[in-house]
């Protein structure tokens, strides 16, 4: 089985790589290192640095029998300050990469979405069958992938699955709530500055595990699954769980407000029970093990 990773160098997909690899497939990555790192390319796959917003990709479909795009905007609140990347590095790149998909004779493509796709007021946990009410940009681009990784699917032939993903942490993260504390943690001991209330609670789930659903995912029969944790923690715990990882007893203080920025969901956590019975998958980690796993790693 030939197997493409697009953003197999970054953080989730360098992960997937490896998991791959460790099965016996040796994939081809394409990234354009913007935010992935050459180093994390296991020795095993083969590494093409190109963007997919520009350059041709059908010499990289050719031959390949199953892709799984990862490649994105990594930061989800990059808007309205940048008003281009969600799109193009999202939007853009996708359609890209279906075009060159649909040339070419792929079996399976799996769409690495998000949680934010399902907005603010979804039911918790929130079925795969919740509305699509996006409330930022990135959420509204990844929405727009998910549909056209299917249309593309239905109208040339591929089998078409996309994982909505929540948060994933991990020691390769270089961004996220997590990470940030670890960075100002670390510049300055005695004190915390937590973006919003605090009370924003989200399902967090380690890089490996997540990886190992999306593997799931391409065998069971569903074309849409949740990927998360069963359970979620306030971003307060988080400031908790990293201090006590550092020894350190900061004085925690709060912007304010329900959100950490424009377009943040402040309550999150996904019914996963349709991957889980459809396939042997479960989180290994709960989202304060992951939390706890991933600071000891940062820090």
């Amino acid at each position: 089985m030939n197997v493409l990773v697009t953003g197999g160098a970054g953080f989730i997909g360098s992960h997937l790589s490896e998991l791959l690899v460790r099965r016996g497939t040796a994939p081809t990555v394409l990234d354009n290192l913007s935010s992935g790192a050459r180093e994390l390319v296991p020795d095993e796959a083969t590494l093409v640095e190109k963007d997919l917003a520009e350059d041709n990709l059908q010499p990289e479909l050719e031959g390949a029998d199953v892709v799984y795009h990862l490649a994105a905007n990594p930061s989800v609140n990059s808007f309205p300050d940048d008003r281009e990347s969600d799109f193009r590095d999202n939007c853009v790149a996708t359609k890209r990469l279906l075009d060159a998909a649909a040339d070419s004779e792929i079996d399976e493509f799996v769409f690495a979405s998000s949680s934010v796709v399902y907005g603010e007021d979804a039911d918790i946990p929130t079925p795969e069958d919740a509305p699509l009410e996006p409330i930022s940009m990135y959420g509204v681009t990844k929405a727009t992938c998910e549909r056209m990784s299917h249309l593309y699917a239905d109208r040339f032939g591929f089998d078409a699955t996309v994982v909505r993903l929540a948060n994933i942490v991990g020691g390769r993260a270089r961004k996220g709530v997590t990470y940030d504390f670890v960075e100002k943690l670390q510049e300055n001991p005695g004190e915390l500055e937590i973006l919003g209330n605090g009370r924003q609670k989200k399902s967090y789930l380690e890089a490996e595990d997540a990886v190992a659903a999306m593997e799931a995912a391409r065998s069971a029969p569903g074309s849409v699954y949740n990927v998360g944790s069963r359970d979620s923690v306030s971003v307060t715990r988080i400031a908790e769980i990293v201090s006590d990882v550092m020894g350190l007893d900061p004085e925690f203080s709060y912007t304010g407000g329900r959100r950490g920025w424009s377009g943040d969901v402040p309550e999150m956590r996904l019914d996963i029970s349709a991957l889980a019975e459809e396939s042997d998958w479960e989180p290994a980690m709960s989202s304060e093990e992951a939390v706890r796993a991933t600071a000891e790693a940062l820090s």
